[in-house]
């Protein structure tokens, strides 16, 4: 902790101690004062005794409620954070947060949710964010195409409402309607001409489905509406770089030299690599290894890093360390129930257009999270192993991506399944939001289904094809069911195809810790 945090998590023990008067209002308030400074510095752990003392004594007050429930979301205890909001809605605490918070939290654990967004929605109607979360419960119930009219609805009337043209096309496109699936974006757009965000957002939902012709027309009405602005020239470059336009990248890329921030440097970054200039490529990320972007660059500048055969690259990646199969301690019923379940789950008729999965599904939500007394054991088992993985790691080095990071206090920051059918893969990528991440073997095929190795490892080390590196992998994984790969969140990895059958996973990445 430092010293602020620590300050505070002194502050917090002696509160509860002394138990001071909840009807004295100026105590009352310094005390949860107190709490939400806790919130803020990440420790709501150590608020939690005190918020536990509180709504036992206050069962019914909402300010409380609202308080203990958050900490415990924070903490990821949902079901806990579960009771807490239902047991203060039932003691009559009337705050409308309250109905949205067990909302919330229903539809993170899997559990019905839609109506209980209803409820809030009523209370609230004029928040959109309870709208879409609506929408996904309903649809997530098996409800898709009323959760569509719901944000259909919504997007036209608030024509400027980003997060529900974004909602509305990942669930177009998930649930395979591919061909509509950023469609709202253009009534919108012609509502609110001078909206430059906008435009923006709906030039990244082609952008990402890598519709370079639908892109284009997007940025030239844009621009016939807006005129040159240097988001639309560094969005004109970002097609003809990754298009593989080569006159056009070099004309943009002299256009926008005075332009900085991320995409404009990841962009002149995979330039580079793509062009065999490494010192190119590291020359733009090395400045932003001090800046809160940095996990972006990491996984580049080892990229480049290793195609000069600089051990700064090994220094960062260390695969005979950081890369580890690990034994999860479920035994041989468990994953068969856990199978079972994941495959529940998958509803999905495509795969996030994001996201790294070819030929087969992803979960929605964090998959772990969920209620299921399966999925509660096989969390805290893989927690478990993670621990255990973490504890074994080197001593902190300072500037190191992983090691210079305090351990303490692991969280999830998301979790998933993927299920791979016939020749599915997963290209090459990075979890830049992430600290560590893993990928836990639940069900495989047989080894004459799966294929003659590396069909169906996690290859480790592997650059993006597109950008033309020969670079091997530094080693794979063979899949074993009952085990879970760890790595460090800056790894390049990626799946290998397999012949046949299913390989079904969960992963999820660990949080950056904070203490």
């Amino acid at each position: 902790m430092n010293p602020q945090q620590r300050q505070i998590a002194e502050q917090l023990a002696e509160r509860a101690r002394s138990r001071a008067d909840l009807a004295d209002p100026p105590r009352r308030a310094a005390l949860l004062d107190v709490v939400r400074q806790a919130l803020g510095q990440g420790l709501a752990a150590q608020a939690l005794p005190l918020l536990s003392a509180l709504s036992k004594a206050r069962p019914a007050d909402p300010e409380i409620a609202l308080l203990h429930g958050v900490a415990l979301r924070r903490e990821q205890r949902l079901l806990d954070a579960a009771a807490v909001f239902s047991a203060a809605i039932a003691a009559g605490a009337k705050d409308p947060a309250l109905v949205q918070g067990l909302a919330q939290t229903r539809y993170e654990l899997g559990q019905p949710a839609a109506a209980l967004f209803a409820e809030a929605q009523a209370r609230n109607p004029a928040d959109l964010e309870i709208l879409r979360n609506r929408a996904l419960a309903l649809a997530s119930e098996g409800g898709r195409a009323g959760a569509e009219t719901l944000l259909e609805e919504a997007v036209t009337k608030h024509p400027a409402w980003l997060d529900g043209h974004k909602a509305l096309s990942v669930l177009r496109w998930t649930g395979g309607d591919q061909a509509r699936h950023a469609a709202s974006y253009g009534p919108a757009c012609a509502a609110q001409p001078g909206n430059a965000d906008l435009w923006l957002a709906w030039f990244r939902a082609l952008a990402q489905a890598r519709d370079w012709t639908g892109a284009r027309g997007v940025l030239d009405r844009a621009e016939r509406s807006l005129g040159v602005t240097p988001a639309i020239l560094v969005s004109r470059l970002f097609i003809a770089s990754e298009a593989g336009e080569e006159a056009e990248t070099e004309r943009l890329l002299a256009a926008t030299a005075a332009l900085q921030g991320e995409t404009i440097n990841l962009i002149r970054v995979r330039h580079a690599l793509r062009r065999g200039e490494p010192d190119a490529a590291e020359a733009v990320c090395l400045p932003q290894l001090i800046t809160p972007s940095a996990p972006l660059f990491w996984p580049y500048i080892t990229l480049a890093w290793r195609v000069k055969n600089d051990p700064r690259a090994t220094w960062v990646d260390r695969p005979d360390q950081f890369i580890k199969a690990c034994p999860v301690d479920l035994d041989t019923s468990e994953l068969p129930e856990l199978a079972a379940l994941l495959r529940q789950l998958h509803t999905m008729e495509q795969p996030y257009i994001e996201q790294s999965v070819r030929g087969g599904t992803q979960t929605d939500r964090s998959v772990i999270l969920r209620h299921e007394p399966i999925m509660q054991r096989a969390r805290a088992r893989w927690m478990e192993a993670i621990r255990r993985y973490v504890d074994d790691l080197p001593p902190w080095e300072q500037g190191h991506p992983l090691l210079g990071l305090p351990r303490q206090h692991l969280l999830i920051e998301g979790s998933w399944s993927v299920r791979l059918l016939r020749q599915g893969y997963n290209v090459p990528h990075n979890h830049p939001v992430g600290w560590l991440s893993t990928a836990f073997y639940i069900a495989l095929p047989s080894p004459d289904a799966m294929g003659p190795a590396p069909a169906g490892h996690i290859a480790f080390g592997t650059p993006p094809e597109e950008l033309g590196l020969d670079l091997q992998p530094y080693r794979t994984i063979a899949p074993q069911e009952g085990v879970t790969a760890v790595f460090p969140s800056t790894m390049w990895h990626r799946t290998m195809p397999f012949e046949d059958g299913e390989r079904l996973v969960m992963a999820l990445d660990v949080a950056r810790p904070r203490y």
